[in-house]
């Protein structure tokens, strides 16, 4: 009984095959994120979010990871995603090296798992370190941060260097972009949710619009404008007049305008 138990599970690890991208400095993790299926079917971990997504903290070893488990496609995805094209998981956990090795700050990656069904993708899981930025983006217009102007300046910096070298976040929202400020008196920001990337030329007028989403009063807009330009060699006039004419036309879409 034993013996066909086994030879179930090896036909079905067989048609059911994992794929795990994991960090050289990570490697020691296998064992849980393949374990990650079970633990989200035991329900382990905090939630984080739920929705579309899941996202959760747990703990493994004595260290708290961050884990977002992306939802089943519907079929023709599940078909592109098990055949031609990498799944949610997959590249967040590109992105997110590309952007460290950019200098641009985003949670450590650890790795990926991809499950399939034959040659149909099923689920992706993508595995992070626990940022060490407690504030989020929107909380600029809760409380009052010394920090302020570090963080709006340090947001159009590092926004500067994504276009620059091809990349530009399709979710660039308030809820995606984490801040600390620092004992200096600086800003660290950490930019989150990287699976939706725009890959490619971007120049100033699409530059530009990728901070629609991003609320913000004149003056805050000004402030990344300015090191927007300083980066990427614009007018800063110019940037601060299509960043400010682009988040009126979101708002005019419904989206908020602080």
């Amino acid at each position: 009984m034993i013996k066909d138990k086994g030879k179930v599970s090896a036909l079905y690890r067989f048609f059911h095959p994992r794929v795990l991208t994991i960090h050289p400095d990570y490697k020691s993790l296998e064992p849980f994120i393949l374990s990650l299926p079970m633990r989200f079917r035991r329900n382990e971990g905090v939630v984080i979010h739920r929705g579309r997504n899941e996202l959760r903290r747990m703990e493994y070893g004595g260290v708290t990871y961050v884990v977002k488990s992306f939802h089943q496609p519907n079929w023709l995805n599940r078909v592109i995603y098990g055949v031609f094209r990498a799944s949610k998981a997959k590249r967040s956990f590109l992105y997110a090296d590309a952007f460290l090795k950019l200098g641009v700050g985003t949670p450590q990656p650890v790795g990926s798992m991809d499950q399939r069904s034959g040659l149909l993708f099923d689920k992706s899981y993508y595995v992070s370190c626990l940022s060490d930025c407690p504030n989020v983006y929107s909380d600029l217009f809760a409380q009052k941060f010394d920090c302020e102007e570090k963080v709006l300046r340090e947001i159009g910096r590092v926004t500067a260097i994504l276009h620059e070298n091809g990349y530009a976040h399709k979710d660039y929202g308030r809820g995606n972009i984490l801040f600390r400020p620092m004992p200096d008196g600086s800003a660290k920001i950490e930019i989150v949710d990287l699976n939706r990337m725009y890959i490619g030329h971007i120049g100033l007028r699409r530059g530009c619009r990728n901070f629609e989403r991003l609320p913000a009063t004149p003056e805050m807009h000004r402030l990344m404008a300015e090191e927007y330009a300083k980066v990427r060699g614009f007018d800063a006039e110019k940037c601060f007049q299509l960043i400010s004419y682009y988040r009126r036309l979101q708002t005019e879409k419904g989206g908020e305008l602080y």
